[in-house]
């Protein structure tokens, strides 16, 4: 039976850190009901003691939004963490988030803490979390660069002080997938041990282009939540892309014999929602969700998809709530999808038509990259307006 791991969206904490993101209560709020309709385990709504609107909009979602469990991030310090529970305390699953750096540099240049300070500040702000709920979390910020001896030291105490999920964060985007899953499973074995209570999770930064693969090789190792977020916003190069992450447990479910909860076929609906709110735009090539994610416009491609479209398609774009026809006119169409487009126009035409329309979108695309719709209906009606002239004039010398 397939495991079930815990898609953990940021969008709202994380994500919103990407410079330039500035989303006021009602945005949250919005985003925070997709993200209920797409089904995600948990909704990260902010940092409230960061500014009075986060703690408002936490609050509002915490409130307003019923489905996923609400959490809400916060430091170690007591004055912190009593001002987030009050801030996520009447949604109906509440988590505190609580994180503390524990590699040497967060240490010395950041905290300017030691080692037994640091314990004894995780085990304090745990402790202080637990006081108001059962659903705790604890983030080792920068895990990926601990002393992993340390590391391991840090993550029982937090167990120990009444942490429910233990977050092993790749911070700055600094593991490889071999790298990250031997620490993954290193917790999983030294720490989490057989305590079903306890569930291991995977933070992942896209600093090298390696989240999601990253995400993967901790459920390989053993994790059972992962934190991504949408569009795979998030400070510098951003987190891991929730879309992705999801669909490739899905395609590749004979490697992973494991799942999500997740409605995928709301992925572009959330995608588009949170492009639209944050002023970030997705690439035409991105995966799952881009312009061009199932976009064909090369005729051998075209002629493939037409007969099957697993020939080029390894998902149905349905099922992420994309359109199943994206035949994309341009320089290296065929004949084929040409034929086809027209179909799905309403147009049949002759041979002889044909081929002479055929010819003059060839042309156009060689000048401007696609043709569109509106474009190719010109083009049949141009053709055909001159064959019939053509024709008229040599009845008229008959």
């Amino acid at each position: 039976m397939a495991k079930t791991v815990k898609v953990f969206d940021t969008t709202l904490r994380d994500g919103e850190q990407a410079p330039g993101i500035a989303l006021n209560p009602d945005q949250k709020v919005r985003i925070a009901s997709q993200l209920a309709r797409l089904n995600v385990d948990v909704i990260e709504a902010g940092f409230p003691v960061s500014s009075p609107g986060d703690f408002e909009a936490v609050q509002r979602i915490a409130r307003e939004v019923s489905g996923p469990v609400v959490a809400a991030m916060s430091r170690t310090s007591p004055e912190d963490i009593t001002t987030t529970w009050e801030a996520v305390r009447d949604a109906d699953a509440a988590r505190l988030h609580i994180f503390l750096a524990t590699s040497r540099i967060h240490m010395d240049h950041k905290l300017r803490m030691t080692e037994e300070e640091v314990l004894t500040s995780v085990k304090s702000g745990v402790s202080r979390a637990r006081d108001f709920t059962g659903d705790v979390e604890y983030t080792a910020e920068d895990a990926t660069r601990s002393d992993p001896d340390f590391l391991m030291r840090v993550l029982r105490t937090a167990v120990d002080a009444g942490a429910t999920t233990l977050n092993v964060p790749d911070t700055v985007g600094y593991a490889t997938p071999g790298h990250y899953g031997a620490l993954i499973s290193r917790v999983v074995t030294e720490v989490k041990g057989d305590d079903s209570s306890i569930t291991v999770s995977a933070h992942c930064h896209n600093d090298l282009g390696l989240a999601v693969a990253n995400s993967l090789a901790a459920v390989e190792a053993g994790a059972r939540q992962v934190e991504v977020a949408v569009n795979g916003i998030g400070e510098r190069a951003g987190n891991a892309s929730l879309e992705e992450f999801v669909m490739a447990l899905s395609v590749r479910s004979d490697l992973f014999d494991a799942t999500t909860r997740v409605d995928s076929r709301e992925l572009y609906r959330t995608s588009t929602l949170v492009s639209r709110e944050t002023g970030y735009p997705v690439q035409y090539n991105k995966a799952i969700v881009g312009r061009n994610a199932f976009a064909h416009e090369s005729g051998i491609h075209q002629h493939g998809v037409l007969r099957n479209r697993a020939t080029y398609e390894i998902m149905d774009p349905v099922s992420v709530g994309q359109s199943p026809d994206n035949i994309v006119m341009g320089k290296h169409s065929g004949r084929a999808a040409f034929k086809h487009s027209l179909a799905v126009m309403g147009v049949d035409l002759n041979p002889t038509v044909f081929e002479q329309a055929f010819q003059q979108m060839k042309a156009a695309a060689d000048k401007q990259g696609v043709v569109n719709e509106p474009q190719m209906k010109w083009i049949v009606e141009d053709v055909v307006s001159r064959m019939e002239l053509f024709e008229s004039v040599a009845e008229s010398y008959r």
